[in-house]
């Protein structure tokens, strides 16, 4: 009896001091929301000065919603960095992930995401995450970013090699804290240190002071997601002020469009085009099996089948090809059976396929495309003749020269495909060698994989392309142009200025932009490498 009433004056007991520290906690919290309830939004936030430091987690003041626990991120990396059985690893733990809750499962998809990837070898945070961070950027959450002085990015999520590239390069961050990778001989280990401090945020705020002097002590603000979370109590105790972005504000968010972007997204490398939810990976590891026999089937068609079946055993398969050509004749049209010279074609670079649909969609006879970098695999199967250059000037002029000579010719200047809506500058050597030149504007479009690698084997490229479901080609057959061999007059074109007519031609027919970018800057941002062969 003794001890049962023991046992109840403590229980007791307990509960009475329960009580009491619950209420001194809900009113410290009442206060604090007194304290901040007049600044529920980013949109509110005070007029723009240089005064003023915006430090925001990234996770809940600038991303919108996606998969839970950002699950696509990962996947993307353990598909683009580690293959196709990490990659079903992950989806397997997915279930896993969810029932531990997210500090746990965030551990988990990054064992499986990281675990024996290179670290120097690791370029997945600047050639493929970028892009996709950039869609689901949320306009509300950037146009308040650009109210500040000074931006300061952490996240407790993403490891730092994830978020950096796409915060520094792509929003022009001013400073990242993210959580750094284990390494061991040059190998991640796949364990992340500890969630951000409030010591690492205290020591980079007093930097960033001591830098721009005292100006902006007193100007610190602090944007994060509920009340209740991790990052609202890490930013209240440095913070003068702090705006709170609730869950169903973020799922109003509009998508930052991209004439917004600080830097526009010309370059990017990986293969899966879709963002790899959960679902869209289940359906995309369930094509698998049907992609393989499909690609099969299509190399087949496509080879050895004339053109009465080809094409609409093609069009069945889900391939879509459209074509436009000009109506009006041009002198072209007239002079061009006397030229003793092949027809020189030139168009954009997309795909490897470029002078396979070219010379399928405008019925060219004795096709030969010039090529640079093609895989020796790729050069074996292709169905029409291809030739290789040097990058030497003189050997190339030459080499295009006699091939004009033996037939018609499809080159593409740029050098490199690109993805994006965006045309690279055009090498000037065609128009040396062409007295007429025939521009070609072609455009692609995928829904699973991007038939274009600059860091992977090039020689998988078409297949990749033939995968997805209904990949989609567009041609467009535009007027003719004038090479330097035709220029008369008293002031001739240069070699630049055809170049140049020519891009702005294609660009204007399929609404890209012009750039002055080459390949050589597109392999260092992609591959860290000029993207030379030997």
């Amino acid at each position: 009896m003794a001890l049962s009433n023991s046992f109840f004056f403590l229980e007791a007991l307990s509960l009475f001091f329960h009580k009491i520290f619950s209420k001194k906690l809900r009113l410290s919290t009442s206060a604090v929301h007194r304290k901040y309830q007049n600044h529920q939004s980013p949109a509110k936030l005070p007029v723009a000065g240089d005064d003023k430091v915006l430090i925001f987690n990234v996770e809940e003041a600038l991303l919108k919603p996606t998969s839970p626990f950002f699950f696509s991120y990962f996947m993307l990396v353990a598909f683009e960095a580690g293959g196709l059985l990490r990659a079903t690893a992950l989806l397997m733990s997915y279930p896993l992930v969810r029932l531990v809750g997210q500090e746990m499962g965030l551990k988990i998809m990054v064992m499986i995401s990281f675990f024996g990837v290179k670290k120097e070898s690791f370029r997945i945070g600047s050639s493929v995450l970028p892009k996709f961070f950039l869609n689901d950027v949320g306009l509300e959450a950037f146009e308040a970013l650009k109210r500040g002085g000074t931006r300061i990015g952490f996240t407790n999520v993403f490891p730092q090699v994830m978020i950096e590239s796409f915060l520094r390069d792509y929003l022009e961050i001013e400073m990242v804290v993210g959580r750094d990778l284990k390494v061991f001989c040059g190998y991640f280990v796949g364990l992340m240190d500890e969630k951000v401090k409030l010591c690492s945020l205290s020591h980079l705020i007093d930097e960033q002071q001591e830098s721009y002097g005292s100006q902006k002590k007193g100007n610190l603000i602090g944007i994060c997601g509920s009340q209740k979370s991790y990052h609202f109590q890490l930013l209240s105790s440095i913070c003068n002020e702090i705006y709170v972005v609730s869950e169903v504000e973020r799922k109003r968010w509009k998508r930052l469009p991209r004439d917004k972007f600080p830097k526009p997204l010309v370059f990017h490398d990986g293969r899966l085009a879709l963002n790899p939810t959960p679902l869209n990976t289940l359906a995309l590891f369930m094509w698998l099996p049907f992609a393989l026999i499909l690609v099969l089937v299509r190399i087949f068609v496509s080879v050895l089948l004339p053109d009465n079946l080809r094409i609409p055993i093609n069009a069945f398969s889900g391939m879509r090809l459209t074509v436009s050509i000009p109506t009006k004749k041009t002198k072209f049209d007239d002079n061009h059976d006397r030229n003793s010279q092949g027809l020189l074609y030139v168009c954009n670079h997309r795909t490897l396929l470029d002078p396979l649909y070219i010379s399928a969609a405008l019925k060219i006879n004795n096709p030969l495309a010039v090529t640079y970098s093609l895989s020796p695999i790729s050069e074996f199967f292709s169905p029409i003749r291809t030739v290789r250059l040097t990058r030497n000037r003189s050997q190339d002029a030459t080499l295009m020269a006699k091939s004009l000579s033996d037939g018609n010719l499809i080159v593409c200047p740029e050098g490199t495909t690109c993805r994006e809506p965006y045309l690279l500058r055009f090498s000037p050597l065609f128009s040396e060698v062409g007295a007429e030149i025939v521009p070609v504007a072609n455009d692609t479009h995928v829904s699973m994989f991007y038939g274009t690698t600059a860091s992977g084997f090039k020689c998988f490229d078409p297949i990749f392309f033939l995968m997805n479901p209904s990949p989609s080609y567009t041609i467009k057959k535009l007027d003719m142009a004038d090479g330097l061999f035709a220029s008369d007059g008293d002031k001739k074109a240069t070699r630049f200025d055809v170049a140049n007519f020519v891009q702005r031609e294609i660009g204007k027919a399929l609404e890209f932009e012009c750039t002055k970018l080459t390949r050589r800057e597109k392999y260092l941002i992609l591959a860290g490498n000029e993207g030379i062969v030997h």
